[in-house]
């Protein structure tokens, strides 16, 4: 019996229970505003949450009494309405089944049991255990196509979404979001980011010509969304400008003069802070203006080819720095930070001289990643969906996690890992 609380923006968790009930299993969904009711096409399924946030663990308890539920589903497990229901079903033993974006993204989506990202089980297993895990089975390397994703997919479905909040949220009077934005400006800056693509593109390949045209050595900045659950919940930074304070200081001390440094936006950053003008600020007051460069969204593969370093606070980008040899320094809980391949020098000693990392070790951990948790495909797009039922229902459905199953010699097997182009 499966409850499935809060997913992505989209169909996705309409199409799996879907998918789960053609396997034989009971599904019911909460919603908790209209953006979730607009997304899923049961009334006889969904049960609408319109009670006070403080009322939740005792009516989500009761859901479960009632329905006889033993698994529950849900996307992003630090959610307020998630963490309630997670510890309150690891106390009635209930099986928790988490999804996440890729780890190792695009190309992959997370799906975990009982946590992800800070709480994932990936924090308390070492390179040597995966190691050991992956002796004993056949792999081939897998590379990311050269083009792959659904960001404007995505980015519709979020405007969707805030959409039906901001219009059709009259039943659900006590609902509050998890974000602090009001929700009516949510939608204008998922609107304004759509309409705006050409023109960021634009820009972004702009300066990425110049900064690539310069010949100066440069290091990256992987930025994140502010309001993200692994920036906030998981590192110690609340915003964005702190971090970018702490690594342009970092920089004006340790690099070399004639070596810049690159601030990358996250590919879904709404403008919500304005983090152009918090980089030139912060550039000039630490006398580096003319060496620190801010640069949108989009792909990373343009500027990290080029680049020496890479920091971050715990994105999953920096796995593509990984991926390259680059030395990274993260400054938050991140499930990549293994001693093994990432930098604990000071920010001013890595930018003057980056420690390498252990690249074996990073793809074995990348290996072991690509045979549990990995699950090609994506959220937003017809395809990407398609390509994720194929293999994660049937990871649900097994007696042991992803992590758990290939250890213990009992994983699912995988007919492809490759994605259909």
């Amino acid at each position: 019996m499966f409850l499935m609380l809060q997913g992505p923006h989209g169909p996705y968790f309409w199409q799996l229970g879907k998918m789960l009930r053609a396997a034989g299993a009971t599904v019911w969904r909460v919603g908790f505003n209209a953006g979730d009711r607009a997304f899923w096409f049961s009334t006889k399924t969904f049960l609408p949450y319109t009670d006070t946030p403080e009322a939740w663990p005792d009516t989500f308890q009761s859901i479960v009494a009632d329905k006889g539920v033993t698994d529950i589903v849900l996307y992003g497990d630090p959610r307020p309405v998630h963490a309630l229901a997670v510890a309150r079903a690891k106390e009635l033993g209930l099986r928790i089944h988490v999804f996440e974006e890729g780890y190792l993204r695009p190309f992959w989506i997370t799906y975990e049991r009982d946590g992800a990202n800070g709480h994932s089980a990936l924090m308390g297993l070492s390179v040597e255990q995966m190691r050991t895990a992956l002796a004993n089975i056949d792999h081939d390397n897998i590379e990311a196509p050269d083009h792959w994703g659904d960001m404007r997919q995505h980015i519709f479905y979020g405007a969707l979404y805030h959409w039906f909040v901001m219009f059709r949220n009259g039943a659900f009077k006590h609902f509050r979001g998890h974000r602090e934005l009001p929700v009516t400006y949510e939608f204008m800056l998922y609107f304004k980011r759509l309409i705006m693509m050409p023109l960021h593109r634009a820009s972004r390949r702009w300066r990425t010509w110049r900064i690539r045209r310069s010949g100066h050595p440069f290091h990256i900045a992987l930025l994140q969304l502010e309001h993200d659950a692994s920036f906030q919940v998981h590192s110690h930074y609340s915003t964005m400008p702190e971090f970018i304070s702490d690594v342009i200081d970092g920089f004006a001390k340790g690099a070399p003069r004639h070596h810049h440094l690159v601030f990358k936006a996250h590919p879904l950053e709404s403008d919500r802070r304005n983090l152009l003008a918090e980089v030139k600020r912060l550039a000039a007051n630490f006398g580096v203006t003319g060496r620190v460069h801010f640069v949108r969204g989009g792909k990373l593969a343009s500027l990290l080819n080029y680049a020496r370093s890479a920091v971050t606070v715990n994105s999953t980008a920096g796995q593509q720095a990984l991926a390259r040899g680059l030395p990274l320094r993260t400054f938050g809980t991140a499930v990549f930070a293994k001693p093994e391949f990432v930098s604990h020098q000071s920010l001013d000693a890595f930018f003057m001289h980056p420690e390498r990392p252990d690249t074996r070790a990073y793809k074995d951990y990348r290996q072991f990643l690509l045979e549990t948790s990995q699950v090609p495909g994506g959220f937003y797009s017809a395809r990407g969906r398609r390509q994720l039922l194929r293999l994660v229902v049937d990871m649900m459905l097994a007696q042991h996690g992803p992590y758990d199953a290939l250890i213990n010699g009992n994983a699912h097997p995988r007919p492809s890992l490759r994605p259909t182009r």
